[in-house]
């Protein structure tokens, strides 16, 4: 279909019914988004072709965007005040855990150390988007749901990190050792870069977007502004090379914290966000290809085995170290279950890396490709379904959104 509008229009539609589809059947709608995706995909129907995808990558990046910076807004210093050591405990040992658990596994399956240390590295990221899908459509409340929005928005730092880690010492390993020190420094470097780096864009247009707010009183002006901040913030991230999630999760945190009154710019961009997500969550499943589940194989499945328990056990175990409510240490670990974006990001970028390290290198990279493919599709239909039973069981959803 050449037709590009008449494409999103058309799928957008479809999208819907398939949302309303799978609500009948008591799931979330982010899971008929993506079914859909798969069935105009190229591994069914091929409507949305490959070639198109790229053509709509616009739209997905600035779904990410609103996504980062709807995240900060729910990480209010007042409202998290009982909840913060727990946050950041969680967040570590959920991470850490899927890390531990997928490394040891692989290296026993394997026998390659290099190998388990990228899988590892790739078992800690967590998609925030299709967790905090969930959130929104069932509009959730409580230290659960407030605890989930806070450890998503911190994972994708931490993945960066160990994913830093793991790629300076797979380049020592592969390289010979000791003359490879500032590889291993380098790699390290460039994490904190793309962290540090994201952070300071979204404190500085934080900032500005507060002394600009205070200038505008008209609703459709404050939605031009709060798009405008952060468009050209996701654009100078993007040109660094710098995480357009976390330099909006930024930009959010700093604008909900200076002031209550810079909620109004959260409550303005919330009318436009239905649309963008239904086309981000299709487009995430358009690109899933059913060929690759074959290539699961039994890393593939030590893989998604142990990631699950990782970070089930991980954030339980943080819940219960930080003494964080009953529910929350019940539950937490089924809402930190998705993994999409930033794993296949980092995938690719292992892939690129690494493949320059010789045919070890290059073996490594198209593994992490094939599994992590395999794996994701599996993880963005089970990890809605898991939220959705964490939040009706920690009764945090109003009886009406679960009807």
């Amino acid at each position: 279909m050449n037709n590009l509008f008449l494409l999103i229009g058309i799928v957008v539609f479809l999208g819907l019914a398939g949302a309303k589809f799978v609500e009948r059947i008591k799931t979330p709608q982010v899971v008929g988004y993506i079914l859909i995706g798969v069935l105009l995909g190229s591994s069914f129907f091929n409507v949305i072709k490959l070639n198109r995808i790229g053509d709509l990558e616009i739209i997905s990046s600035f779904a990410l965007a609103l996504i980062g910076f709807t995240i900060g807004g729910e990480l209010s210093w007042r409202g998290l005040r009982t909840l913060g050591r727990s946050i950041i405990t969680i967040a570590i040992l959920e991470s850490t855990g899927a890390f531990i658990l997928v490394f040891a596994v692989v290296t026993l399956i394997t026998s390659n150390l290099p190998l388990a240390l990228v899988f590892g590295a790739l078992a800690s990221a967590t998609a925030p988007a299709t967790t905090v899908g969930v959130l929104w459509e069932y509009k959730s409340k409580g230290p659960l749901t407030s605890t989930l929005f806070a450890v998503v928005g911190l994972d994708d730092a931490i993945a960066l990190i160990l994913y830093g880690f793991a790629a300076g010492l797979v380049k020592v390993i592969i390289l010979g050792g000791a003359q490879n020190d500032v590889s291993f420094g380098a790699a390290i470097a460039g994490s904190l870069y793309e962290i540090f780096g994201a952070i300071l864009i979204g404190l500085v247009f934080g900032f500005l977007m507060h002394y600009s707010l205070k200038l505008i009183k008209k609703e459709n002006e404050v939605l031009i502004l709060t798009i405008s901040a952060i468009l050209v913030a996701s654009g100078i991230a993007l040109n660094l090379g710098l995480s357009l999630i976390l330099s909006n999760l930024t930009l959010g945190v700093v604008l909900i914290n200076i002031s209550e009154k810079n909620k109004r710019s959260f409550r303005t961009i919330a009318s436009i966000t239905p649309p963008i997500f239904l086309l981000f969550f299709l487009l995430a499943g358009a690109r899933l290809q059913i060929s690759e589940l074959p290539k699961l194989g039994f890393i593939g499945l030590a893989y998604i085995i142990m990631r699950v328990l990782g970070k089930t056990s991980g954030a339980y175990f943080g819940a219960v170290f930080s003494k964080a409510p009953e529910t929350v240490r019940k539950y937490i670990g089924f809402g930190l279950l998705s993994q999409a974006g930033v794993a296949i990001g980092l995938a690719i970028e292992a892939s690129r890396t690494f493949s320059a390290l010789g045919p070890a290198g290059v073996k490594i990279g198209l593994t992490a490709i094939n599994v992590i493919a395999a794996t994701v599709f599996v993880f963005e239909i089970i990890g809605p379904i898991a939220t959705r039973f964490a939040i009706f069981r920690a009764k945090e959803v109003p009886s009406q959104a679960g009807e």
